[in-house]
C-alpha cells in the first residue's frame, strides 16, 4: 500500500464538499487527532441522545477525580463515549459561553448539582447570582447557600466586595496558621473546623457588567488571580460573548471555558479563541478547554432534569441543618480609595498648611506641593479643602494689610 503526503489545509478546506457527499447537516474537522498522525472528522448522528449525569458519576474516570478532590465534577461524555470529569480545584475557575437555549443553565445545575451529592454545607458553599430570576432560584432553601440566591445586580455587585474581603481574611488565617492553601489549612483541622470551599456561580455577566462595569471587571480579575488558594471558586456563564462583556483581562485568568453553540465564528473566537463553536449542534454540544491543554475537546453535556434537582434540594431541606451564619450583603460598604478617604476626613497635613498659611502671605497648590514634598492632586485638594473652611479651629489671624507705595510709572497707568 503506498502512502501519499498531503497537506492538513487541503482537508479542512473540504469541510463543506465532505458535509454534502455524507448528507450531514455540518460536519468538523480535527486536525491532526492529539497523539496520533490521522486527520479526525466528526460526523453528527441522525437521532440526538442525552447523556444522564448519573452514567458519568459512575464512570471510572469520575471516581478517580473524586478520589483526588473533594470538588470533582461530571462534564458528560467525549465523541467516542467516554466519561469526561474534571477537578474544579485545577481549572481553578470556569467560563461557559453559549447562544440562548444552548445548555448552559442546564451545564450549571449538573455541576452544582454534581457538586451537592458528595459534599456537605461544611464542605462546600455557594453564592448564586441569577439576574434573570427564573433559572438558579431552584437552590433555595439549601442549607449550602451563604446568602439566598441573588436576583438584583447591586446586591450581586456587594455579594463580589464582601467575597474579595473574605479571600483576604483566608489569607490572613494562612499566614497565621503557617499554610499555603485551603487544603493545608484543613489536614489536621477537626471536621467541624474545617474552611469550607466557596463556589460563585453566575448565571448571566452581561447583566453585571452593564451595572457596573469597571467594578464587576476588577473583581473578577482580583478573584481570578488570587482566589485559587484560599477555596474560592468562579463558575461565570453568559450568552453573549462579546468583547465588551469578556474582556481580554476577564479571559486571560479565566484558562478553562466551555462554549456551547454559538451564532458566528467572531462569538467562537472570543470565548475560544478559535472557530468550531459556531457549526455545534445545540442541547449540550459543547466544545472544552482545558487550562492544561489548548487543543478543543467536544463534549456531549450532562443532563439533569428538574424533578431530579427538586429531589436534591429537598433531601438537603429535610436534615435539618440550620446554618445562622448567612451573609447580609446590604451591610456591605463601597471600597474607599484614596480620594474619597481623603475626602471624607480631615487631611492630616492641613494643620501644617495653616502653618504655613500664618508664615507666607501667599500660598498656592504648587507651593505646598514643594513644602509638603506631596503630589499636586493632594495638594490642590489640601488648597480647596483651605480655601472652602477658612473659619473655626482653621481660623487664620487677620493681618493688618499696609498699602504698597505706588510708583510713578504706576500712577501714570492709573
Amino acid at each position: 500500500m503506498s502512502r501519499t503526503r498531503i497537506r492538513v489545509d487541503r482537508i479542512t478546506s473540504l469541510s463543506n464538499d465532505l458535509a454534502l457527499a455524507l448528507a450531514a447537516p455540518s460536519i468538523r474537522i480535527e486536525a491532526p487527532v492529539p497523539g496520533k498522525s490521522v486527520v479526525g472528522i466528526e460526523v453528527p448522528n441522525s437521532t440526538f441522545g442525552s447523556v444522564a449525569m448519573r452514567g458519568v458519576i459512575e464512570s471510572t474516570a469520575f471516581q478517580k477525580t473524586k478520589a483526588r478532590s473533594k470538588i470533582a465534577i461530571a462534564l458528560g461524555k467525549g465523541a467516542g463515549g467516554e466519561a469526561i470529569a474534571a477537578d474544579l480545584a485545577r481549572m481553578p475557575h470556569l467560563l461557559i459561553a453559549g447562544a440562548t437555549g444552548s445548555g448552559k443553565t442546564i451545564c450549571l445545575d449538573s455541576i452544582v448539582c454534581c457538586l451537592l451529592l458528595h459534599n456537605s454545607p461544611d464542605d462546600v458553599r455557594f453564592i448564586m447570582v441569577d439576574p434573570k430570576r427564573v433559572e438558579l432560584v431552584i437552590f433555595n432553601g439549601l442549607p449550602h447557600l451563604t446568602t439566598p440566591v441573588i436576583v438584583e445586580s447591586d446586591k450581586a455587585v456587594k455579594a463580589l466586595r464582601w467575597l474579595n474581603q473574605e479571600m483576604d481574611n483566608r489569607y490572613r488565617l494562612f499566614a497565621k496558621a503557617g499554610a499555603r492553601n485551603i487544603q493545608a489549612y484543613n489536614k489536621d483541622r477537626a471536621p467541624g473546623e474545617s474552611m469550607p470551599y466557596l463556589v460563585l456561580v453566575i448565571d448571566e455577566l452581561a447583566d453585571l457588567m452593564m451595572a457596573a462595569f469597571d467594578e464587576v471587571e476588577r473583581t473578577l480579575c482580583r478573584l481570578a488571580q488570587l482566589a485559587r488558594a484560599t477555596g474560592i471558586h468562579l463558575i461565570v456563564a453568559t450568552q453573549r460573548p462579546s468583547v465588551d462583556v469578556v474582556t481580554g483581562l476577564i479571559k486571560a485568568n479565566f484558562p478553562s471555558r466551555i462554549s456551547f453553540a454559538v451564532t458566528s465564528q467572531v462569538d467562537s473566537r472570543t470565548i475560544l479563541d478559535s472557530v468550531g463553536a459556531e457549526k455545534l449542534l445545540g442541547r449540550g454540544d459543547m466544545l472544552y478547554m482545558t487550562s492544561e491543554s489548548s487543543k478543543l475537546k467536544r463534549l456531549q453535556g450532562s443532563f439533569i432534569s428538574d424533578a431530579e434537582i427538586q429531589r436534591i434540594v429537598y433531601f438537603w431541606g429535610n436534615q435539618g441543618i440550620t446554618d445562622t451564619n448567612l451573609i447580609n450583603f446590604d451591610d456591605i460598604d463601597e471600597p474607599t480609595t484614596l480620594s474619597q478617604k481623603i475626602a471624607s476626613g480631615p487631611d492630616p497635613l492641613m494643620k501644617e498648611v495653616i502653618h504655613l498659611a500664618q508664615q507666607h502671605e501667599h500660598i498656592s497648590a504648587s507651593f505646598l506641593q514643594r513644602r509638603l514634598h506631596i503630589g499636586y492632586p493632594r495638594a490642590a485638594r489640601l488648597m480647596d479643602s483651605f480655601e472652602k473652611e477658612p473659619t473655626g479651629e482653621n481660623a487664620i489671624p487677620e493681618r493688618e494689610i499696609t498699602p504698597k507705595p505706588t510708583t510713578k510709572s504706576e500712577e501714570g497707568r492709573l
